[in-house]
């Protein structure tokens, strides 16, 4: 059987647009992306002098076409590769691949000892191949499995599931195991999966003899184990669920009759296991915890006395490098407990072959969800930070202060972190401030508003990330790793390249291509995701930014009326009901 990697298809990548007018701000009159409410959602420099806009190597991989094998090898020799996350260590071989309009269909490397394998598997395979010549590659059936260019492209769910199970002889492509791991929940549960799994892998030991079951078994044992290895250290929060870890000690004990170099195997990766689901609960408990505190509201009516007795952000810390440092690491602390199941997850939900209600609503995208509510949170503090101060001057050096700390974000990689100050920035309770913003030098702000411009699908925003990427790829420092994507759109596009392809084709195969798709997108957040943030922390102020309490939309409205009064009918009557509505609800609190 040829070896199982993704077909070499076509891809366009977003060019750069040197025809882009000059910078301005593409938010003004009310047009800012407003966070969502609960659901997912050291000087000035020119456009020239933006730090990622590098030209792009290897220009075949945005050409219409990409075929060569040199294309193939040249992701291997990739220096950042998903294996080295420093708690999933047996991670899937995939692609650092630029980001693109429409996701290229990335390449896998298979050994050649896993290709010699896959070819004498016969106990899996019992149809004769089958080829046909199309065009510029030959298609090729083996069974109920499809390849395009010795590239696996679509397969029965059963094809699918006995190619994942180990035998004596045979091991899966682990960038096959990644794949097939992350999307068949799409298709069926982690725990009918592992089951099926773990019960062809015994039974295809059975001979009828049961000394010679007990030789084959043990042969096929360490195996097992690595892929079960790779299963709770890449995809650990599968077994939240307590069935999947009545098979695992299930399994545990089989393989104990066996093998006991196997057994100390299986039991030092069910006690890392156990060691990263509580580290998650500390987590998670730990957020919950922030958030109750920063549920406290300040006071709804602004006055001098309330405004002099809080503290803002630059009583706390009045250097934006620090204060984007310390954002930094907020971020990819967050990051690194949002498991990259959550991602199809977020739309596996709606599957309409789930048929176990519980399971999912046990497996909520709780990480995923709670680093968005990050990006809201920190654009709601901006805007209250701005909308706070009484004086006009002081309102005009906290705009200030912030963009310097965006333009150090965009230094930094911190993409996520950039989009919500400027989105903060543009909330209509600070856009309308006209006399405060009249005192700003808004050159540095329409900067980065412009490498975040959303216009041509984010094209600037994406080749900015292509350079952080490649940086992050050949970097010297610790610093120069850190590549935090703006997270919202990275789920934006997960989710249309699912909706946009077929999960399943007519004849009733999966759609492999997709799931390598799918794959690739994540496996490059898993790159991401793994680097450790090397600046200092001051836990005074990662103290501020995640309790101190922002303002409510209509605290955020009436306070800005506040520091500028009404400009005309429709806001007189607007900051009239925002008095009576907010005086109302805190009387019945």
């Amino acid at each position: 059987m040829p070896p199982t990697t993704p077909y070499a298809g076509k891809f366009n990548s977003y060019s750069n647009n040197n025809n882009h007018p000059q910078p301005h701000s593409p938010y003004r009159n009310g047009t800012a992306p407003k966070p969502a409410k609960e659901n997912i959602y050291n000087g000035a420099y020119t456009s020239a002098e933006n730090p990622y806009d590098i030209p792009q190597p290897h220009s075949s991989y945005r050409s219409s076409s990409v075929s060569s094998a040199n294309a193939k090898e040249h992701h291997y020799n990739s220096s950042c590769a998903v294996s080295e996350n420093p708690y999933s260590s047996p991670q899937p071989h995939s692609p650092r691949q630029h980001s693109t309009s429409c996701p290229g269909r990335a390449y896998r490397h298979t050994s050649s000892s896993s290709s010699s394998e896959q070819s004498c598997r016969n106990n899996s395979v019992t149809a004769k191949a089958k080829g046909r010549i199309y065009g510029h590659g030959i298609t090729a059936s083996y069974g109920e499995m499809c390849y395009h260019d010795n590239s696996l492209v679509s397969a029965s769910l059963e094809a699918l599931i006995q190619h994942l199970v180990p035998t004596v002889d045979y091991y899966p492509d682990r960038s096959y195991v990644f794949t097939f791991l992350l999307s068949s929940r799409l298709f069926l549960h982690p725990y009918e999966l592992m089951t099926r799994v773990c019960h062809l892998c015994v039974e295809q030991q059975r001979s009828g003899d049961a000394l010679l079951d007990k030789i084959r078994f043990r042969e096929v044992a360490p195996k097992l184990v690595q892929l079960l290895t790779e299963w709770t250290e890449t995809f650990p929060y599968d077994f939240r669920d307590e069935r999947m870890m009545r098979c695992l000690k299930d399994m545990t004990h089989h393989v104990a009759r066996g093998d006991e170099y196997s057994w100390r195997a299986m039991q030092q990766m069910t006690q890392r296991l156990i060691k990263r689901l509580s580290a998650l609960g500390q987590y998670e408990e730990a957020v919950a915890a922030l958030n109750a505190v920063a549920l406290e509201r300040p006071a709804s009516l602004k006055s001098k006395q309330a405004s002099g007795q809080r503290s803002d952000v630059m009583s706390v810390c009045d250097d934006p490098f620090i204060l984007a440092q310390q954002l930094t690491h907020i971020e990819l602390d967050r990051l690194s407990f949002i498991g990259p199941e959550e991602f199809i997850q977020s739309f596996a939900m709606k599957d309409p072959l789930e048929n176990h209600k519980g399971f999912f609503r046990k497996r909520k995208t709780s990480n995923l969800e709670a680093y968005i509510n990050w990006f809201n949170r920190l654009s709601y503090l901006v805007a209250t930070e701005i909308c706070m101060p009484v004086k006009k001057k002081h309102r005009a050096r906290i705009i200030e202060f912030f963009i310097d700390v965006a333009q150090e974000c965009f230094n930094i990689g911190n993409f996520n972190s950039l989009m919500a100050i400027i989105t903060g920035m543009n909330m209509s309770p600070v856009a309308r401030l006209r006399k405060t913003w009249s005192k700003v030098n808004t050159d540095k702000f329409e900067i980065l508003e412009h490498q975040m411009d959303p216009s041509s699908n984010f094209s600037n925003y994406r080749t900015a990330l292509r350079g952080a990427t490649q940086r992050s790829e050949t970097a010297h420092s610790s610093q120069e790793k850190i590549v935090i994507p703006f997270f919202s759109l990275l789920i934006k596009d997960i989710y249309f390249l699912n909706e946009g392809c077929a999960s399943r084709l007519p004849n009733g195969h999966i759609n492999f291509e997709k799931l390598w798709e799918l794959a690739k997108q994540v496996s490059e957040f898993l790159v991401w995701r793994q680097v450790i943030c090397p600046f200092d922390r001051d836990r005074r102020i990662l103290q501020y930014l995640v309790t101190t309490p922002v303002f409510s939309e209509d605290e955020l409205h009436l306070a800005s009326y506040e520091s500028e009064g009404p400009e005309n009918n429709m806001e007189k009557d607007s900051r009239r009901s925002l008095r009576s509505s907010l005086l109302h609800r805190e009387n019945r609190s």
